[in-house]
């Protein structure tokens, strides 16, 4: 058995930074365990590879959701990231620390995570490239960059649109004010995607105190009595074991980490006894409290050339691959997402209810379970988008089978409230409104989807169910709170009733935040690194 002060599990957003500061005085040994394999491959440094790694096994979980009855019962498709870096290794690269509303939530269900406590910590992680601004950090491992003048004109026509239509341009919606029209910030640096595999790891590989482990799939927690003293895991076909002096810490995410806990005994007993697996403590929570952001958008045929005339014919390709390898900049190093931004659409909500997106590319969605190639339209298109910021659904996930190496069910629910519907819908008639402003109505030849015969709320709903899509934000399964009868970690990551055992990702937000989760994500490993030094103290 390997002896380690730290066994984490998962090299994610928040794996990556939290192995990285428990490691750095070089006081504690860690053990880094990753399902996943390396992320030094081409397609996962290259920023706008995401396309290319959306369907690849080899670095993306490539999970699926059980049929959802309020999107007609379709399935939803949801990578995940299965290597280094986890997510951040495979997802569009914006950059949103979220509205101060949000920690405020936060802090009210786990004192500690208010944003008085969270903002110096966002503040030290960034290397922010953009104009210099009190708020905005500099010199930390977490390149942000700021694309504004690199983005595709038709970029800059959906900005002017957008002030044509009341909504101003923010420079910067990661300072104090959130709301406006935007250029996404993204994480990356010199052209090169910057994840958190990338940021926090690479410089710390050489630490002699930090065992990093790729291929390395934990199947379950090892206990004594009540107290976690290790892991086992599967690993070049062998089973291996480890163990931990001080403490576990899950960072699998919000589908892996409660995945992992219930085939370790602690969940909802009913779920665990249908599969046979002994109860160590009963949580009913774990799984459970489900959040996502769901988007849904507009198609538009342009007047004027779009990034598909760039992108899509080979020469097109041949041309931005070589500008790409040798000046590191053009389309491919920025998102498809090179705009957007947050509305407050209800004067009365704390902070943004909605985030657009704004795509100077448009590329059609395949049905679940075909693995396409992210390949722009062959015609001169563009996609304008939005997802409201705070929905109210929850759904669940469970294992469907004791075998560590099955999927969960996935349960999303979405649309389930009147909020979340009322909101899908007040986003289609902000977009028209957008785009009936001049600056983008002088180049849409017309709208292709939903249409323009689709007019009637009914009808918009109807579309909304058939096309709305998951913005990757899956999270909070395993919230952070004070009552272990609604959570299941407490404000300082610990699982209720158990020993030597904590969580620390995605999947302990108390609510969704406002806008992308990757920066709220890292911060959280980030934060976590403080609370277990801290208590290491005594």
């Amino acid at each position: 058995m390997q002896q380690f002060d730290y066994v984490i599990v998962g090299a994610g957003s928040a794996g990556s930074a939290l192995a990285s500061r428990l490691t750095e005085s070089g006081k504690y040994t860690a053990l880094l365990l990753e399902a996943g394999g390396s992320d030094r491959t081409f397609w996962v440094q290259m920023p706008l590879g995401y396309g290319k790694v959306f369907h690849d096994p080899s670095v993306n979980w490539r999970y699926t959701t059980e049929p959802d009855p309020n999107l007609d019962n379709q399935r939803s498709y949801w990578p995940r990231g299965k290597v280094l870096g986890g997510s951040s290794s495979i997802n569009a690269m914006v950059w949103v620390r979220g509205h101060p509303n949000d920690y405020a939530e936060w802090g009210a269900a786990a004192p500690g995570w208010g944003w008085d406590e969270v903002a110096p910590v966002f503040h030290r992680m960034e290397d922010w490239d953009g104009p210099a601004n009190p708020t905005r950090g500099t010199g930390g491992p977490q390149a942000v960059h700021d694309v504004k003048d690199e983005v595709h004109p038709l970029t800059r026509s959906y900005l002017e649109a957008a002030e044509q239509a009341g909504i101003a341009t923010n420079p910067d919606y990661n300072a104090a004010n959130m709301e406006g029209a935007a250029c996404y910030q993204i994480s990356s640096r010199g052209g090169i995607r910057a994840s958190a595999a990338r940021s926090y790891l690479w410089p710390a590989k050489k630490r002699r105190n930090l065992d990093i482990q790729t291929r390395a799939h934990v199947t379950r927690i090892l206990f004594d009595g009540t107290r976690a003293v290790g892991v086992e895991y599967r690993q070049n076909g062998q089973t291996r074991t480890a163990h931990a002096h001080a403490e576990v810490i899950l960072c699998g995410g919000a589908i892996n980490s409660p995945q992992l806990l219930q085939l370790s005994g602690i969940g909802p007993s009913a779920v665990l006894q249908n599969h046979g697996i002994e109860v160590l403590s009963e949580s009913p929570n774990v799984g459970r409290n489900l959040q996502d952001h769901l988007g849904s958008d507009i198609y538009y045929r342009a007047t004027v050339p779009t990034l598909n005339q760039e992108l899509r014919p080979m020469l097109g390709k041949l041309r931005a691959g070589l500008r790409y390898i040798l000046t590191r900049k053009g389309p491919l190093s920025l998102s498809l997402n090179q705009g957007g931004g947050f509305v407050r659409l209800d004067p009365e909500a704390p902070g943004p209810d909605l985030q657009l997106y704004f795509s100077p590319v448009s590329y059609t969605r395949a049905p679940v379970g075909v693995r396409p190639l992210m390949n722009p339209d062959p015609f001169r298109g563009f996609l304008m988008g939005f997802s409201p910021c705070k929905p109210t659904s929850t759904g669940y996930l469970q294992i469907r089978s004791p075998d560590p190496m099955a999927a969960p069910e996935l349960h999303p629910n979405y649309l389930d409230t009147e909020y979340d519907r009322a909101m899908m819908l007040k986003g289609i008639h902000l977009m028209r409104r957008i785009a009936r402003s001049p600056a983008l109505q002088s180049v849409i030849e017309s709208e292709m989807t939903p249409g323009a015969d689709i007019t009637s709320d009914d009808q918009i709903a109807a579309y909304i169910r058939q096309k709305a899509w998951t913005v990757f934000h899956q999270c909070s399964t395993c919230r952070m709170g004070r009552d272990a009868g609604v959570s299941v970690v407490d404000a300082r990551l610990r699982v209720h009733g158990i020993q030597g055992l904590r969580v620390a990702d995605a999947s302990i937000f108390p609510t969704i935040p406002t806008g992308n989760t990757n920066a709220p994500a890292i911060m959280v490993g980030e934060r976590a690194s403080d609370l277990i030094l801290q208590d290491a103290k005594g």
